[in-house]
C-alpha cells in the first residue's frame, strides 16, 4: 500500500501544507487515519502553513451595545463559610390566608392555571380532591403572597427549624 512513490507524495503534500484528509482524496484508496499515522511514522512534524493560516483572521468590530456590569461581593478568598446575603421581599397587601385555606372560587386545576395564578399544591396529587392555590400572584413570582413566604424562606430560618429551635 505504501509505496516508495507514495510515500514522497505523502511527504511533499504535507510539506505543502495539505490536510490530512486533503492527501488521502489526492493518493486515494487511503484513509484520513492512515496518513496521520504515516506521518507520524516517518517523523513529519514541521510542515508550511496553509495559506489561509498564514495572515491572521480579521477581528470583527465589537458593537457599540451598552455594558452591564454586575457588582461583585466585597469578600474576597475562601467563601465556603461566609453567610448568604438576606433577601427582603415586598408583597402586595393582601388579606392574610389561615391554615392554608383556600377559597373554592379560588381553587384551580392544572388544565386551568394562567398567567398570574398562584402555582402552590394543594394536597394529594393522586385524590380527587387536589387543587392548585389560584390566587394572585405576587409580582414575578409564581406563587401568591401567603404562599411565597413558605417557599421563600431566608437560610436561617431553615437552619433553625430543621434544628428545632423555632
Amino acid at each position: 500500500m505504501w509505496t516508495d512513490e507514495r510515500v514522497e507524495l505523502l511527504k511533499k503534500l504535507w510539506n505543502d501544507g495539505l490536510s490530512a484528509s486533503q492527501i488521502a482524496v489526492e493518493l486515494g484508496g487511503i484513509t484520513r487515519n492512515a496518513v496521520i499515522g504515516k506521518v507520524h511514522r516517518l517523523g513529519l512534524s514541521g510542515r508550511a502553513k496553509s495559506p489561509a493560516a498564514a495572515v491572521p483572521r480579521a477581528r470583527k468590530p465589537r458593537a457599540a451595545a451598552p455594558v452591564m456590569r454586575v457588582a461583585r461581593p466585597a469578600m474576597r478568598g475562601n467563601t465556603a463559610l461566609a453567610r448568604a446575603p438576606v433577601y427582603e421581599v415586598e408583597y402586595e397587601q393582601e388579606v392574610e390566608a389561615v391554615a392554608n385555606v383556600v377559597p373554592m372560587g379560588q381553587r384551580c386545576t392544572l388544565l386551568e392555571l394562567g398567567e398570574g395564578k398562584c402555582r402552590w399544591p394543594v394536597g394529594d396529587p393522586g385524590s380527587t380532591d387536589f387543587f392548585f392555590c389560584g390566587g394572585r400572584t405576587a409580582e414575578g413570582l409564581p406563587y401568591c403572597g401567603y404562599h411565597a413566604r413558605i417557599a421563600y424562606q431566608p437560610v436561617d430560618r431553615r437552619r433553625d427549624k430543621r434544628l428545632g429551635r423555632i
